[in-house]
């Protein structure tokens, strides 16, 4: 069997990056033969933690690491930030790139090309992949079950012109077939209601037919209905996808402890990716509902960044300033 080499092509966000890598790691825990190198978009935008993942990863002294290496794309200075854009821009940094792969390593022992793993938002990357004559496959991050709103708004939008805006308060339902209840339509995801977010979506939508597959982070048991409502592109539910190493921050034993501590299944867990962040009124809300409920609780919670900056959440150094008074009293022995 020949030597194969892959290009992962990855979004600067932790959410999409971390997930991506761990998926690169297991591929080559499982083939010998297999190379990998991942190219990291870069923006100014881009937070000081992505930046230090890649070098982590990069400098880390693991078995594999002579068989997946990082190379960093250079740095757009463009003001505004989206992935579609961003990923337009960097393609003839991303054609570069491979080509220089292809051609140092030449030789009849070298790997050969063989394919691209494509962030979910990189589309346009289909395109270079194509101008090398290999297949590309999409890496989503997300679950199996949005996978599947993704592709039926696309499609009810192009064939019906159904324009999620005008449901924003409408008491409708929408039959999605990767979920197994009607999705009433006032509960979409909020940048499918944005007449500015919801353009770039779906053209996602549209080229993930073009893709060889669909890669998703989630598993048979846990999405069997979803999983089986695809047609094309084959689905590959490789999760759950997870870094299991020992991790740095002061609080992760002490959270994992008390995890432990909780009886079984009786823990929600509300964490909205490594962009997700509230203002404080959606804020004191989600705390007003989770100490209602009692229903015992661990919660990530985000300080949006300032406005216009195109930077990630922060954490707060204090997060009373947010919930509602006495609110990490009351709910010490449940939340965290």
């Amino acid at each position: 069997m020949e030597k194969a080499q892959l290009v992962f092509v990855l979004a600067p966000a932790m959410g999409h990056l971390v997930s991506a890598v761990e998926v690169a790691r297991l591929l080559l825990n499982r083939h010998d033969l297999l190379s990998i190198t991942v190219l990291v978009l870069n923006h100014s935008s881009v937070n000081s933690g992505v930046r230090n993942y890649v070098e982590s990863q990069r400098a880390s002294s693991s078995t594999i690491s002579n068989s997946l290496r990082f190379i960093d794309l250079p740095k757009d200075e463009h003001e505004s930030f989206s992935f579609s854009s961003l990923a337009e821009r960097q393609k003839p940094h991303v054609k570069e790139a491979v080509l220089k792969i292809t051609q140092s390593e030449s030789s009849i022992d070298s790997p050969q090309l063989a394919g691209f793993v494509i962030d979910m938002f990189y589309t346009p990357m289909i395109d270079v992949a194509n101008e090398f004559g290999v297949p590309s496959y999409i890496f989503f991050t997300s679950s199996a079950a949005s996978l599947g709103f993704m592709l039926y708004v696309q499609k009810i939008h192009d064939e019906e012109k159904f324009d999620p805006a005008e449901f924003k308060d409408s008491d409708s339902e929408l039959p999605v077939p990767s979920l197994v209840n009607p999705l009433p339509a006032r509960v979409m995801p909020s940048p499918m209601l944005s007449r500015k977010q919801l353009p770039p979506l779906l053209e996602n939508a549209r080229r993930y037919g073009e893709a060889k597959g669909i890669i998703v982070n989630t598993f048979l048991e846990l999405e069997s209905h979803a999983i089986e409502s695809f047609k094309i592109p084959p689905i590959y539910p490789v999760g759950p996808i997870l870094d299991v190493r020992s991790d740095g921050r002061s609080n992760h034993q002490e959270i994992m402890q008390w995890l432990d501590d909780q009886p079984p299944s009786s823990v929600v867990f509300l964490c909205f990716g490594s962009m997700g962040s509230f203002g404080e009124d959606q804020v004191k809300e989600i705390a007003c509902a989770l100490e209602h409920s009692g229903y015992r609780f661990l919660w990530s919670l985000r300080r949006p960044p300032p406005p216009g900056l195109l930077v990630s959440p922060s954490d707060y150094e204090d997060p009373q300033e947010v919930l509602p008074k006495g609110f990490l009293d009351r709910t010490t022995k449940i939340g965290r």
